[in-house]
């Protein structure tokens, strides 16, 4: 088996950064600060707004379904949002955090009094060593690792299925072609035993169940993501990242070269020993 510390580790939004701009990809991904050695990122208030609403939706799968409604959810949602809150979250003066503050805790409000499936069992994919995502080689033969965090796995008793649930915070759709469920469906397959009988998208700011998505068909799902990895892998070993906009850059990848200049302002530390960055 290969070197997993060798290998090509892919995920979701790796693979997006990639999409979207292989400049982009280079600088969230593999740059490293020469002084702190450390990745660097961008904080904003949207990705906050999803980091709160998330760690307390999320930690409800350690207790027994008839128990997780007990929990006072909204005080969960403050501690959580505390983590985020002033320049570490992005946010640049009092109105603008008050702001999305409120639409998280509409969020959480809503699943207060439309919990769904978060009162039904739940299953949890093996953890990985060293505190990594879950992960699995989607190809021993090229080396890449793809792994990823999924929200929510509900255990389906009827016929001993799980299903794939997703929080969604932002105002729009996942789009049509996005990488997610292929993803998701190949991490489940690889990593837990269950047939996996369905998928849902759960917008929380406007939608009181989840919307069930139409799985993708298995191989299809491998041959896509894959096709994908392999050009990161390939962009990887010829150091090719040029932003498809030339030198001036794009909307994805001139934030980050703006923290390269010298002109964003340090925040702090994050997940995973990130630098992270506002960007005005």
């Amino acid at each position: 088996m290969p070197d997993k510390y060798s290998s090509v580790w892919v995920s979701h939004s790796s693979m997006g950064d990639f999409l979207k701009c292989p400049r982009l990809y280079y600088l969230r991904n593999v740059y490293k600060d020469p002084k702190s050695r450390h990745k660097i990122n961008i904080v904003s208030p949207a990705l906050s707004l999803g980091q709160a609403v998330h760690n307390t939706l999320e930690p409800l799968r350690e207790y027994p379904a008839d128990k997780r409604m007990d929990r006072d959810l909204l005080a969960d949602y403050e501690r959580a949002w505390g983590a985020v809150s002033g320049k570490i979250g992005g946010f640049t003066d009092a109105d603008e955090e008050a702001a999305y503050k409120a639409r998280g805790r509409a969020m959480i409000e809503r699943v207060i009094a439309h919990p769904g499936p978060l009162t039904k069992k739940t299953v949890k994919l093996k953890e990985s060593e060293n505190g990594m995502p879950p992960n699995f080689y989607l190809s021993e033969e090229d080396n890449i690792i793809l792994c990823g965090l999924i929200d929510w796995i509900e255990y389906v008793e009827e016929d001993d299925s799980v299903r794939i649930l997703d929080f969604k915070t932002g105002k729009h759709d996942e789009s049509d072609d996005s990488l997610q469920l292929p993803i998701y469906l190949l991490l489940m397959n690889a990593l837990q035993k269950r047939r996996v009988s369905g998928a849902d998208y759960w917008y929380l700011e406007r939608d009181d169940a989840p919307i069930a998505k139409q799985l993708p068909d298995a191989e299809a799902a491998k041959e896509q993501v894959l096709a994908v990895a392999r050009r990161v892998k390939e962009a990887r070993e010829q150091k090719a990242y040029n932003c498809p906009r030339g030198e001036g850059g794009c909307f994805a990848c001139k934030p980050f070269e703006a923290i390269i200049r010298g002109e964003a302002e340090f925040v702090g530390v994050g997940g995973y020993g990130q630098d992270l960055y506002l960007v005005r």
